[in-house]
């Protein structure tokens, strides 16, 4: 809320400021002044400013060129901050709405700031297409040079388009596992658990894992005592199982699945337990699968090993 209140503060900011240089520059545009004080006010204004038109031959620069100069900057910040405040407002229902709404948003401020370039370019009188025709050798070395920028561009579109992944996504990427938090024009930025935040340009995206594709699995392990009862422990174990889901359906929405005995370890026998949930939800689930079968086996009796070191003193 308080971004939406800066965007549109700053809008009507670059609405007034556009509109005052309109006014200053064009006084017949203050439609209440009669014909013959527009006519003074004009006048005015010329003879402030002097005829400046033979300043060069070369490029248009005046008075006139400066000014539409600046109505274009202002004019294109605007649009800009324009199609921003609509990106803010639009509420994305799943990752593919966010991942063309981050495109957008990438794209935009690169189209503004390319078309602001030329409009103001043309203002002062240079051709553009007689300057693209006769560098066409310099263009091919540039097009090689931003051969990356242009692979960049293109995988990113690839990526949004072809479903991959999308912006809310957990993926893996080179040993990196995180949340997709934007898709670029040229980078995709990833951010961890820990808040830390992976920046990769789109060319460089391959090999990723998605776990978002499908529900995961959160696996525990539970290590009991070769003393304890395995069969009165598989029962504790169940009616635990079965109280967890009730108690968290935010994170399990599925029954859990008691898989059987794992391993038999030197001092402990495994038990394997396994829930499907969200990839968002995994460490979790398995923090409060664990959590919950501690106490649950405490007030059963259950024993749960842990390691015992014993010390033998000399000469005793």
């Amino acid at each position: 809320m308080k971004n939406l209140s800066s965007r549109l503060r700053r809008i009507v900011y670059l609405a007034i400021a556009l509109l005052l240089v309109i006014v200053i520059t064009n006084p017949t545009t203050l439609f209440f002044l009669p014909a013959s004080a527009k006519k003074s006010l004009g006048q005015a204004w010329t003879n402030l400013f002097g005829n400046v038109n033979e300043i060069t031959n070369t490029l248009n620069i005046n008075w006139i060129s400066i000014f539409q100069i600046i109505v274009i900057v202002l004019f294109m910040a605007l649009l800009n901050n324009i199609v921003h405040l609509i990106l803010d407002k639009i509420e994305p229902k799943n990752g593919k709405a966010q991942s063309i709404c981050s495109m957008i948003d990438s794209y935009c401020i690169y189209a503004v700031v390319l078309v602001g370039l030329v409009w103001c370019l043309s203002a002062i009188g240079i051709n553009l297409s007689t300057i693209f025709a006769s560098l066409g050798i310099v263009a091919l070395i540039i097009g090689f040079a931003a051969e990356s920028l242009i692979a960049d561009i293109i995988t990113g579109i690839f990526l949004v388009f072809e479903d991959e992944f999308n912006v809310g996504d957990i993926i893996e990427l080179g040993g990196f596992r995180g949340t997709v938090t934007s898709i670029g024009v040229r980078v995709t930025n990833i951010q961890d658990g820990g808040g830390n935040i992976k920046i990769v340009n789109n060319s460089d995206i391959r090999d990723v894992l998605n776990r978002s594709k499908a529900r995961s699995r959160a696996v525990c392990d539970i290590p009991v005592s070769y003393a304890a009862d395995l069969q009165e422990v598989e029962t504790v174990l169940a009616e635990i199982l079965t109280q967890i889901p009730e108690n968290y359906p935010e994170v399990f929405q599925n029954p859990i699945t008691y898989l059987g005995v794992q391993t038999l370890d030197a001092s402990s026998v495994n038990l394997r337990i396994c829930a499907e949930v969200s990839e968002a939800d995994i460490f979790s689930a398995v923090r409060i699968m664990n959590r919950e079968v501690k106490i649950g086996f405490d007030k059963a009796g259950v024993e749960i090993p842990f390691q015992q070191v014993v010390v033998h003193h000399a000469g005793e």
